[in-house]
């Protein structure tokens, strides 16, 4: 049998420090480009507002949204422009934490750096639509009807926004999943065996971060709940599909 060529290295080639400096710079790129993409977001706050606030205001009776302080639309103005400045600088987040570790991979786990970037970040994007255009339509009408006939809803711009951007950033990183367990199947860190071994607990722990990351109603619990659940069972699929390939290949070398 021939040996293999690529050897994981990494920590022979680099001290400690070394590893801490390249963590340093990664870290000083990733705030870099938040702070670039939050710099170009920040003029368009109004506009950018406008859509985070369209599925309040396509209600059949839209709550009245305000601010309670002078400051108050300043700060709403600069949260949107740093979530978006995240939002879209991610790609370049993901790129560096892949960068990061490359130096610890074989050269056949590095080629898969870019396709994975590249999907995580269609993956991300998808997770965002889904809480835009199905979650939030199906939360906020929800916790409004809980009012009474005497207590109406006026809320407050910078709650409202709060809200809808954490369940927009939660299902974006939750539809990350699939992607993590091909990355991690891929370099020999996951199998779908042990995923299967463990799919009772993940249940159980799904709808325990359901129920933290999203408002105290069965409603929208069970609304994250359940897609985590389905991305789970598509990363089981693709881990699968991943350790299949990767046991042929070398059935193939050995013979």
């Amino acid at each position: 049998m021939a040996k293999k060529k690529d050897e994981r290295s990494f920590l022979g080639e680099m001290s400690f420090l070394e590893h801490l400096e390249e963590l340093r710079w990664s870290l000083i790129k990733s705030i870099i480009a938040i702070v670039i993409f939050m710099s170009l977001a920040f003029p368009f706050s109004e506009q950018l507002i406008n859509i985070l606030t369209l599925p309040n205001n396509q209600l059949e009776v839209p709550p009245k949204l305000i601010f309670l302080k002078p400051a108050g639309m300043l700060m709403v103005r600069l949260g949107v422009a740093i979530a978006v400045g995240i939002i879209a600088a991610f790609p370049v987040l993901f790129y560096q934490m892949w960068k990061f570790i490359s130096p610890g991979l074989l050269n056949k786990e590095k080629k898969v750096v870019l396709p994975v970037v590249f999907f995580s970040t269609v993956s991300f994007i998808l997770g965002v639509l889904f809480a835009y255009f199905v979650m939030l339509p199906f939360i906020l009408p929800f916790l409004y009807g809980l009012g009474t006939e005497n207590i109406v809803p006026t809320i407050n711009i910078s709650d409202y926004i709060g809200f809808s951007l954490r369940i927009i950033l939660v299902a974006g990183l939750a539809f990350e999943l699939p992607m993590v367990s091909y990355f991690l199947t891929k370099i020999g860190l996951l199998k779908p065996q042990i995923m299967r071994k463990f799919r009772r607990y993940a249940v159980v722990v799904m709808f325990i971060l359901a129920a933290f990351l999203t408002p105290p109603d069965p409603g929208s619990q069970v609304l994250l709940a359940v897609p985590l659940l389905l991305l789970y069972e598509i990363s089981i699929l693709i881990s699968y599909l991943v350790y299949r390939k990767k046991e042929k290949k070398e059935e193939i070398f050995e013979t």
